[in-house]
C-alpha cells in the first residue's frame, strides 16, 4: 500500500502556545512531528535547540522527526535522539563521513535520513542509498519557512525512486518546502511517501482540516 504521510513542521507552529499546537496535531491526522533545528552556519538561520526539544518530548504522542541542518551533526544527534527523536536526518553537504554518522544514529535506535540541498544531484546517494531509512529532498533552499516550491523536485523525485528501487533499498521520500494544497497529490503520485508542512498548516483557518486534505 502506498505511504502518504504528513509531517508538519513546528518551525511554523506558535511558539507563544508550542503545547497547544502540539496537542492540534496529536489529534489530528498529522502522522510525523517534523522538527527543523537550524544552526545559522549550515544555513542562514537560527531556529531552536534541545530545550524547545524536550517540549516536544514532553507533549508529542506520535513519530518525531528531526532534521539537522547544522554543521557537524554528528556532535548532536546522540542527544537528540535521548531527547525523543525516533528519525534524524543529516544533510549530505554538512557531513564530512556521511556513512560514519549514518551508523551512529541507527547505532543509537533511531532511524537515519540523508537529505539532498536543491542543487544536490541524486546520484550523490549512490554509495549509501541502502543504508538509510529516508531521503529528504528539500523543495526550497533551506533556512526559512514560506518559499515558492522548485519545480525541479518532481524530476529528483523521480530519480530517488529509480536508485532505491535500483538498490533493493527500503528508503522514504520526503519532501520539504513549499508543500501546499496545490502541489501535494501530485507530490505522492510522483512517488514521495512523506510530506512536510509548515506555512500550509499553522496559517490556515483549520489545521487539522488541512492536514486532512493534503493526504488526499
Amino acid at each position: 500500500m502506498k505511504t502518504k504521510l504528513i509531517a508538519p513542521s513546528l518551525l511554523s507552529a506558535d511558539f507563544g502556545n508550542l503545547q497547544r499546537d502540539i496537542e492540534m496535531l496529536n489529534n489530528s491526522q498529522a502522522d510525523w512531528f517534523h522538527v527543523d533545528v537550524m544552526d545559522g552556519r549550515f544555513v542562514p538561520n537560527i531556529s531552536f535547540g534541545f530545550p524547545v526539544m524536550k517540549t516536544v518530548q514532553q507533549h508529542a504522542k506520535k513519530f518525531v522527526d528531526v532534521h539537522l541542518m547544522i554543521v557537524e551533526p554528528e556532535k548532536y544527534v546522540e542527544e537528540f535522539i535521548e531527547l525523543g527523536a525516533d528519525l534524524v536526518s543529516v544533510h549530505y553537504e554538512a557531513c564530512v563521513h556521511l556513512h560514519r554518522t549514518i551508523n551512529l544514529i541507527q547505532s543509537k535506535g533511531a532511524k537515519a535520513g540523508v537529505v539532498l540541498n536543491p542543487a544536490t544531484p541524486v546520484l550523490m546517494l549512490e554509495d549509501i542509498i541502502a543504508d538509510v531509512d529516508l531521503v529528504l529532498l528539500m523543495s526550497v533552499n533551506p533556512g526559512f519557512g514560506g518559499q515558492k516550491f522548485i519545480e525541479n523536485t518532481y524530476k529528483k523525485i523521480s530519480e530517488t525512486k529509480d536508485l532505491i528501487l535500483s538498490n533493493n533499498s527500503t528508503a522514504l521520500i520526503q519532501i520539504d518546502g513549499g508543500v501546499n494544497l496545490d502541489n501535494a497529490s501530485k507530490l505522492f503520485e510522483a512517488g514521495a511517501d512523506v510530506l512536510v508542512a509548515g506555512n500550509a498548516v499553522f496559517s490556515s483557518g483549520d489545521p487539522e482540516r488541512t492536514i486532512e486534505l493534503l493526504k488526499f
